[in-house]
């Protein structure tokens, strides 16, 4: 294995170096929640793993049982839910292999970004093994489509950046509104316009959620609340556009389910968890919409 911090060969599957955890709650359950980075065999990608009943679930799309407010996978009945802000923070690093322990049915939700957890993937060391990495290459444009709700893959050309998104959101809210961001995804990009960006919420839709049962740990501390055209948290907002950083984030995690990098173009609008799922089904429905592809890696200096 090679350091991050050490001359490597990019192109090689990524894992982590040590085993390291935090504790947090639940954003709908509202009860405390353990969990744990824990270093996994190369090649065997990654998986959550519920210590409590002891059953492992790979991350990937077509275990995705439920996208109410946030992505959960399972097998049979049991469930780990709020799985997108880890599995975006794993994609932005780079991290291809890696067990992930919960001793409940759901993630905690830390800040309500995904800096935290790329913190400390970062303290527990990323490194480099000797298997090279496969990419997954979108060949043909991929569209799902639900009234004025649209998310798309198209291919990119060589010499192209490996995968490129556009996305916007329109609220009617005015502290909201119609926002758009476009970038480049790499790790840089996520750590520094991406990772940080919180989860939010409409303040008149916070009473309705918690009668269904959801949304019983959030607060100010994990979630940016919005109410007549007004922020109430008092700290404000991290970007004029946080909202929207944070779909893309969604974004980032939820296609990260497809189990291995994806070189393509994104392009969402108004797109959730439900159609972001719906979109690596398409793309996986048809065998001539991809392929993977493993490149001889190129020597170079790892940041």
């Amino acid at each position: 294995m090679r350091s991050q911090s050490l001359p490597a060969m990019r192109g090689y599957r990524r894992g982590i170096a040590r085993p390291i955890g935090c504790e947090g709650i639940g954003l709908h359950s509202g009860t405390p929640v353990s969990m744990r980075f824990v270093p996994n065999e190369t090649g065997s990608g990654i998986v959550f793993h519920r210590t409590d009943i002891g059953v492992s679930i790979p991350a990937r799309y077509d275990y995705v049982v439920e996208t109410q407010l946030s992505t959960t996978i399972g097998i049979g009945e049991h469930r780990i839910g709020l799985v997108e802000h880890v599995m975006a923070a794993l994609a932005g690093l780079g991290i291809d292999d890696v067990r992930v322990e919960v001793n409940g049915p759901e993630l905690p939700i830390l800040d309500g970004s995904a800096a935290e957890f790329a913190f400390l993937l970062t303290c527990a060391g990323i490194i480099e093994s000797d298997m090279p990495r496969s990419t997954l290459d979108v060949l043909r444009p991929v569209r799902v489509i639900d009234g004025n709700v649209m998310a798309e893959l198209h291919p990119v050309n060589a010499g192209e950046p490996r995968f490129p998104m556009a996305l916007t959101i329109d609220f009617a809210d005015a502290a909201i509104g119609r926002q758009h961001l476009a970038l480049t995804m790499d790790a840089e990009q996520f750590r520094h316009e991406l990772a940080p960006a919180r989860t939010f919420t409409l303040a008149a839709e916070i009473k309705a959620l918690r009668a269904a049962g959801l949304a019983q740990g959030g607060s100010l501390a994990n979630a940016i609340v919005v109410e007549a055209g007004r922020v109430v948290n008092p700290e404000g907002l991290r970007w004029p556009d946080e909202f929207v950083r944070h779909k893309m984030l969604d974004v980032v995690g939820d296609l990260a389910l497809a189990g291995a990098p994806i070189r393509g173009r994104f392009i969402g609008e108004r797109t959730g968890h439900r159609m972001n799922n719906r979109l690596l089904r398409a793309l996986f429905a048809d065998a001539s919409n991809y392929r993977m592809v493993t490149s001889a890696p190129v020597l170079a200096a790892v940041a």
